[in-house]
C-alpha cells in the first residue's frame, strides 16, 4: 500500500487541520491514527513493511497498526504512548497535522503540548469502562486550550455487540461534562478501530448510526483559525537598519504577524511604550505592499522614528491589548521541579523575555472532578493551577480566550534555560455552553 500522491497544486488547495488524540491507557489511540492512516493510505510501503515484520516477531497474524505511531523503543515494549507522536498526511479534501498524546496521568503535560495548536481534539473512550476520571481530564485540558471542536470516539464497539445503549449511555454522560466546561462543539462516534468501524468506512454493524466516520468528519469541520478575524498583533523580531549607501535612512520593524490584518496609512501603537504612529510602508518577500495579514513575516516602517526594539508589540492604535505587570493566568505546569511562590522566573511573550516573579499561587485544580485545592504553595509536574506572576517590566498581553498566539506565554527556569510551566492569561474555562451539533442529519451527534 502507497500513500496517495498530490500534487502541489492540489495540495495548496486544501486547508490543514491540526488535530490531537488523547484517551485513557488501552483505550485504543495509537490504534486509531494507525487505522485512520492505513485505511486513508497515507502509509509508505516501508513503513508497512517493517510494522509487519514486528508484528509477525511478536506472533500476531495482523499488523499491529498502533506500531505506525509508538515510534520510542519504550513504547513498543510497553503497549503504550509515553511523548507525543506527530503525523501528517493529507487527502484530496484536507491537510493534517496529528498529534497522539499520552493517556497516563503523569504525561498530561504532554497532552497539553499536542492539543496547543490544535482546532480538534479526538476523546478515545473505551465502550467497556465508559468515562473515567482521564477522559474527564483530556475534556478539561481541551477546554483549557480552547480547542473549538471535540470529537468524543467510542472505541471498541465491536467488544460490545456494538449495542446502541452503551453508545448512547456514554456519549450523553460527556457531552453534558464537556459542555458545562465551556466546549462549544462536541460530536460522538461510535468505532472500533481494531475492525475498521467508522474510521474511514463506514461501519455494516452499526445501521442505528447516521453520523459521519472520523475521517469524513475531519475532513468537513470547518477550520476555524483564521487568524485574519482576530486582533491585529506584530511582536516584533528584528529591528532592521542597513544604513548603507542605496538605503541610508531605511528603518523597518520585522516580525511574522501573530494575528490581524495591516494596512498602509494605519494608525498603530507601539507597546508597551503606548506610543502611537502610522504605517507609511509594508515590505514582505522584498517588495511593498499595501496590505498584509497573519501569518506572513513582514517590515513595517512607521511615520515616526520611535525607540522600538525586539520584543515590543505594534497593534492598531484603535484596538490595543492591556498592558500590565501583574499577569494572572492558568499554568499547566511542565517540568519535574515545582514551581513556587516567591521563585524568581523568566516569562517569555512572544518575542518578549522578561524578569518575574510568582508572587502567588492561589488554586490548585483538580481536573477528574473540577475541584479547587486553596493556596497549595506551589504545583509540581502535570499540576495545573492558577497564578499571579508580577513581571519586571510592562507586558501588553491578551487573554488566552481572546487570543491563543498573544495569550499564551511561558514560564522559564533562569538559571538553565529549563521550560517550567506554559500558561494561559485570563480566566481558566469560558462560560457553560450547549454543545453545538456538528451534522443536523446524523442522529447520534451531540
Amino acid at each position: 500500500m502507497t500513500a496517495p500522491i498530490l500534487s502541489a497544486e492540489q495540495l495548496s488547495a486544501t486547508t490543514l487541520l491540526r488535530f490531537a488524540t488523547a484517551g485513557s491507557v488501552d483505550d485504543g489511540k495509537s490504534t486509531l491514527v494507525g487505522r485512520l492512516l492505513h485505511d486513508s493510505k497515507s502509509v509508505l510501503t516501508d513503513q508497512l513493511e517493517a510494522v509487519e515484520q514486528v508484528s509477525l516477531s511478536r506472533g500476531q497474524e495482523a499488523p499491529d497498526l498502533a506500531l505506525l505511531t509508538d515510534g520510542l523503543r519504550a513504547e513498543r515494549e510497553q503497549g503504550i504512548t509515553i511523548d507525543v507522536a506527530y503525523r501528517y498526511f493529507a487527502t484530496a479534501r484536507r491537510r493534517f497535522i496529528l498529534a497522539d498524546t499520552p493517556g497516563h496521568v503523569q504525561y498530561t503535560r504532554n497532552m497539553v503540548t499536542g492539543a496547543s495548536t490544535a482546532e480538534l481534539a479526538v476523546v478515545l473512550v473505551d465502550a467497556r469502562n465508559g468515562v473515567v476520571e482521564q477522559t474527564r481530564r483530556h475534556a478539561a485540558v481541551a477546554a483549557l486550550l480552547r480547542v473549538p471542536h471535540v470529537v468524543l470516539a467510542v472505541n471498541k464497539m465491536d467488544l460490545v455487540d456494538y449495542a446502541e445503549p452503551v453508545f448512547a449511555s456514554i456519549a450523553e454522560e460527556f457531552t453534558a461534562y464537556a459542555a458545562s466546561l465551556g466546549v462549544p462543539e462536541i460530536t460522538a462516534i461510535p468505532i472500533s478501530a481494531l475492525a475498521g468501524d467508522n474510521v474511514v468506512e463506514p461501519s455494516a454493524h452499526m445501521d442505528w448510526y447516521g453520523g459521519p466516520t472520523v475521517l469524513e468528519h475531519l475532513e468537513t469541520v470547518p477550520v476555524s483559525h483564521d487568524l485574519t478575524a482576530c486582533h491585529a498583533r506584530l511582536p516584533v523580531q528584528y529591528v532592521i537598519r542597513p544604513q548603507t549607501a542605496e538605503h541610508p535612512d531605511y528603518r523597518g520593524y520585522a516580525g511574522q504577524i501573530a494575528a490581524g490584518v495591516f494596512r498602509v496609512g494605519e494608525a498603530v501603537s507601539v507597546l508597551p511604550s503606548g506610543r502611537t504612529t502610522t504605517i507609511t510602508g509594508i515590505d514582505a518577500l522584498g517588495e511593498s505592499v499595501d496590505i498584509a495579514w497573519a501569518p506572513q513575516s513582514v517590515t513595517l516602517r512607521l511615520a515616526d522614528d520611535i525607540d522600538i526594539s525586539r520584543g515590543d508589540l505594534i497593534a492598531p492604535a484603535a484596538d490595543v491589548p492591556p498592558v500590565t505587570r501583574d499577569v494572572q493566568a492558568t499554568v499547566c505546569h511542565v517540568a519535574d521541579q515545582p514551581l513556587s511562590v516567591g521563585q524568581r522566573v523568566l516569562l517569555k511573550h512572544t518575542t518578549r523575555t522578561v524578569k518575574a516573579i510568582v508572587k502567588d499561587i492561589p488554586s490548585r485544580l483538580t481536573l477528574d472532578d473540577l475541584s479547587q485545592h486553596p493556596a497549595p504553595g506551589q504545583l509540581v509536574a502535570n499540576d495545573i493551577g492558577r497564578v499571579v506572576v508580577r513581571t519586571a517590566e510592562p507586558l501588553a498581553l491578551d487573554t488566552y480566550a481572546d487570543s491563543r498566539r498573544t495569550g499564551s506565554f511561558l514560564l522559564i527556569d533562569p538559571a538553565d534555560g529549563t521550560t517550567l510551566s506554559a500558561g494561559m492569561a485570563g480566566t481558566a474555562f469560558a462560560a457553560a455552553t450547549e454543545p453545538v451539533v456538528a451534522d443536523d442529519d446524523a442522529e447520534w451527534d451531540f
